[in-house]
């Protein structure tokens, strides 16, 4: 699995649920969506992907999202 492609579909799915103008309803968005269309290995992939690279290339929101998306 392409770990850098994992970043790039988190956001995506950010950029959509950025636009809320609810932040908090927007996260749990983002939240629900990854657990809902991710299999485990893909949310597995993003946190090494983080863990070795960093967050910085993540959006803001998807950052803020990350610890309840990976609190499984």
């Amino acid at each position: 699995m392409n770990e850098n492609k994992l970043i790039t579909m988190a956001n995506q799915i950010g950029s959509f649920f950025d636009s809320m103008p609810d932040r908090g309803e927007a996260i749990t968005g983002i939240v629900n969506h990854i657990r809902a269309s991710w299999e485990p290995r893909m949310r597995e992939g993003l946190k090494h992907q983080i863990e070795t690279c960093g967050d910085s290339e993540l959006l803001p929101i998807v950052k803020e999202a990350l610890p309840r998306i990976l609190a499984d």
